[in-house]
């Protein structure tokens, strides 16, 4: 079984300017280590170690990156008035009466510091497919607790 990671349009893209970042930094980062090769002793050669260790950094950042897009599932936002992927909520959390926005967004694309919370995660697991004014228990690892959907765009 083939699992897809959901993500919106703007996560793909954002994976696939790292990929050709990457790429263009891959002749440098093989120069130096031509370079620290050629210093002679590779046993005792710490700039050697350290830009085959870089290096292979690099290669396996790429391999990841290109699996995440292997595996992709863009997601178009819907405007059926339900919380779906891509879309901004305002939630009001009902213990503290504060409001606070969120991007609901792929695993690969979740920042919370950044206002994105991952659909599968406890908070966008609870309003997923929801609608404006619903009322939901989150239930987190941390214990539950409510919020109420305010506004979805």
């Amino acid at each position: 079984m083939v699992y897809y990671q959901k993500m919106t349009p703007k996560g793909y893209q954002k994976i696939k300017d790292e990929i050709a970042q990457l790429k263009k930094e891959r002749p440098r980062r093989i120069k130096i280590l031509q370079e620290a090769r050629s210093m002679g002793d590779l046993s005792e050669n710490t700039e050697y170690t350290e830009a085959k260790r870089d290096l292979g950094h690099l290669q396996s950042r790429l391999r990841y990156l290109d699996k995440q897009l292997k595996y992709a599932e863009i997601v178009k936002k819907q405007d059926d008035g339900k919380v779906d992927l891509g879309n901004r909520v305002t939630l009001k959390f009902a213990d503290d009466e504060i409001t606070e926005e969120y991007q609901i967004v792929g695993r690969m694309e979740a920042d919370l510091a950044r206002g994105k919370v991952a659909f599968d995660s406890p908070l966008g697991q609870a309003i997923m497919k929801k609608q404006v004014g619903t009322q939901v228990t989150v239930a987190a690892p941390a214990g539950n607790y409510q919020v109420t959907i305010i506004k979805i765009e």
